[in-house]
């Protein structure tokens, strides 16, 4: 899929080819294996680095933008800390679905171009061992992290945070490259690089997704979402959710998601303040809130089948807040509820607020508390559809088809694909799960 994106044609691409050019990278040199250092859980780690992996080129892609492709599980490097510097198989299967199943949700995501297995074996304390090893190569809009500047802070080199800075503006912004002066070009990277973080941070929570570790290492420098290690999509819609089974403290459990992104974008304020005014900065992130209810609220209607502009504001408010007050008390989980809606949407509800998810009433609402928060959601429900003109409730439908997936990345399916692997090397549940994340709405 990623091939024409290259501008290469995909029939014209051998398995030979795949596996000479992304599954043998022993002894390859030079490596561009980069030193980055980051806050992990809230500690400063100056140890940091690419310990796995390696930036193995960069192209233009047929869209325009410049593209990374960059290696997991190629083996150690100077910043392996002792490690193996492998990737397991399990690892790798998961990173591929997770990007994947985002990019098909319409989240800013890395991808990744290639999977190959390398039939050496590996020990790990999380995974039953020996496991299988594989080497990835991820195609992400960038290898610079948030970390990277923190590096440059710490070396106390502010030379080259501006000569990075600039690197970044020019290659990654380059809209903002003909501001000539060089204060104001900076600031409006920083404040939209803040816009584009706090878009990132509303679409993980619109598509129920937990990323884990958002240390500020796993923040791109152009708001990607990447490096997918111990994520999960929420099943049951709960703000406590923790991907991570190391995160004891729920640092970045999923309703923490948008303040831990605020927290490393205030942190790389540390780097750049060295050379950027204090005041562009703070006026930048000051507009974080309101950029993360726009994105998060325009995403949250869209599943519910409005669009901002039908509806006023205070109106909108009220939508998502009971929609999530009903998730936070139904059995239904948050993934089903929007499935269920859009499945037995109807234009008897533009006429009767009790038809509003009638039929699905027994399962989402068989206690007091939820019936409460249903009859709520209804009442509201039924006045944004008052909203609507002629053809707007045939939009609503579709735009419910084309918001809410029937096929959703649970731990369950991750883990059904993962036996027939381990047990008898059958991928077919694998390569028909790829698809089905990969188109994941009803037809």
């Amino acid at each position: 899929d990623l091939l024409p994106l290259m501008g290469l044609d995909p029939a014209a691409v051998s398995d030979e080819q795949w596996i000479e050019a992304f599954g043998k990278f022993q002894g390859r040199s030079p490596l561009l294996a980069l030193r980055y250092h980051g806050y992990q859980f809230g500690q400063y780690n100056p140890a940091l680095g690419d310990g796995r992996g390696f930036l193995y080129g960069q192209l233009w892609g047929t869209d325009g933008e410049l593209y990374d492709l960059g290696t997991k599980g190629s083996g150690p490097t100077p910043y392996s800390r002792g490690g193996d510097g492998r990737l397991t198989l399990k690892g790798g299967v998961r990173e591929v679905l997770a990007a994947e199943a985002l990019h098909a949700l319409g989240v800013r995501t890395s991808r990744c171009l290639s999977l190959v297995e390398t039939g050496d074996s590996l020990w790990r304390g999380d995974e039953p061992s020996p496991t299988r090893a594989s080497v990835m190569v991820r195609f992400s809009r960038s290898h610079i992290r948030f970390g990277t500047f923190e590096r440059l802070a710490y070396l106390e080199r502010p030379d080259l945070i501006g000569k990075l800075l600039d690197h970044v503006v020019a290659v990654y912004y380059p809209h903002l490259s003909a501001i000539a002066d060089s204060q104001d070009r900076n600031a409006r990277f920083y404040a939209e690089l803040v816009e584009r973080t706090a878009e990132l941070a509303a679409s993980w929570m619109a598509v129920g997704f937990c990323h884990g570790v958002l240390n500020t290492d796993n923040l791109s420098i152009t708001g990607e979402s990447f490096d997918y290690g111990p994520y999960a999509f929420m099943d049951k819609y709960d703000p406590g959710f923790t991907a991570a089974y190391f995160d004891y403290s729920r640092r970045y459990c999923y309703g923490n998601q948008p303040a831990a992104c605020y927290w490393g974008l205030e942190k790389l304020q540390v780097p750049l303040k060295l050379v950027m005014a204090a005041d562009d900065l703070n006026a930048g992130l000051a507009q974080f809130e309101d950029h993360y209810a726009a994105a998060y609220l325009k995403r949250m209607l869209a599943k519910l089948g409005f669009t901002p502009a039908q509806l006023p504001p205070e109106l909108v408010l009220d939508l998502v807040k009971h929609t999530l007050a009903l998730l936070e008390v139904t059995p239904v989980g948050y993934h089903t509820f929007f499935l269920a809606l859009t499945q037995s949407c109807d234009r008897t509800w533009v006429d009767d607020p009790q038809t509003i998810l009638a039929a699905d009433q027994a399962a989402i609402a068989p206690d007091e508390a939820a019936r409460s928060a249903l009859e709520k959601l209804r009442s509201h429900y039924h006045h944004a559809l008052t909203h609507l003109d002629a053809d707007g409730f045939s939009d609503l439908q579709q735009r419910l088809r084309t918001t809410n997936p029937a096929t959703v990345l649970l731990r369950p399916e991750i883990e059904a694909i993962w036996e027939p692997i381990t047990v008898a090397d059958n991928w077919e549940p694998f390569y028909t799960l790829v698809k089905q994340v990969q188109q994941p709405y009803l037809a």
